[in-house]
């Protein structure tokens, strides 16, 4: 399994992250790191584009699917129900997991790699951005701007979920569930801190860049596929 993710994942990232860093002028690790996040935004957008229109399009039959879940109390009958309504509609209520899923071995890949190659010491690649920081050191300012970029994508994430209806979940459980993502809303950022603050800063680097580009889509989709 090891070998699989090294040879698929990271290995290529790796390669291309020091083939960037040897061909850009000025072989600048903070602008190879910004290329890369953006091309890896770029691929990954096909499948946010589609997890977001299946979220907005759950959001814009809430009120069907709603009378469907109190129609049928017994859970079986109501998932079936639910199952058939969102085939009738082609909706694909679980297309939102897909992103996550294909996204964590990239992120495990890109981790690894800004590892080896800002924690190597090597003198064979310069850790500095514009010469002014050093990506290799640790830096409180950019872990409190990733803490930040991440608060607000949590509001993002949150403001989506809590107007998209849950499959086969009853009004008391999904209470529970957006009680839960409020308190993981203020979580995630703290913890996105704390680790960030005990990682050289060219990791905390790429979460800002990566979660401002994330921001940018996810309202621009938003705004594209929200209900009229």
């Amino acid at each position: 399994m090891g070998d699989f993710f090294n040879k698929i994942f990271y290995e290529p990232i790796f390669n291309f992250l020091i083939f960037l860093y040897n061909n850009i002028p000025g072989h600048d690790l903070g602008v190879v790191i910004i290329i890369l996040t953006v091309l890896v935004r770029i691929i990954l957008f096909p499948l946010a584009q589609k997890s977001i229109k299946s979220q907005m399009e759950l959001s814009r039959h809430k009120d069907k699917i709603k009378e469907i879940q109190t129609k049928f109390k017994n859970k079986e009958e109501q998932s079936r129900e639910l199952m058939k309504f969102y085939k009738e509609n082609k909706i694909n209520p679980f297309s939102g997991c897909l992103p996550m899923i294909v996204q964590l071995p990239i992120i495990f890949a890109l981790y690894r790699a800004f590892m080896n190659v800002l924690s190597s010491g090597n003198g064979l690649i310069n850790p500095m951005f514009l010469g002014i920081m050093n990506l290799s050191q640790k830096s409180p300012v950019l872990a409190v701007l990733a803490g930040i970029g991440q608060f607000f994508a949590s509001q993002m994430a949150m403001k989506r979920t809590i107007t998209t209806p849950q499959l086969g979940t009853t009004e008391k459980a999904a209470e529970t569930q957006k009680n839960m993502m409020r308190s993981m809303n203020y979580f995630f950022p703290i913890m996105t801190v704390f680790i960030a603050l005990n990682l050289p800063s060219g990791l905390a680097f790429y979460w800002t860049i990566s979660t401002i580009l994330g921001l940018a889509q996810d309202y621009f989709l938003y705004k594209k596929y929200a209900p009229k």
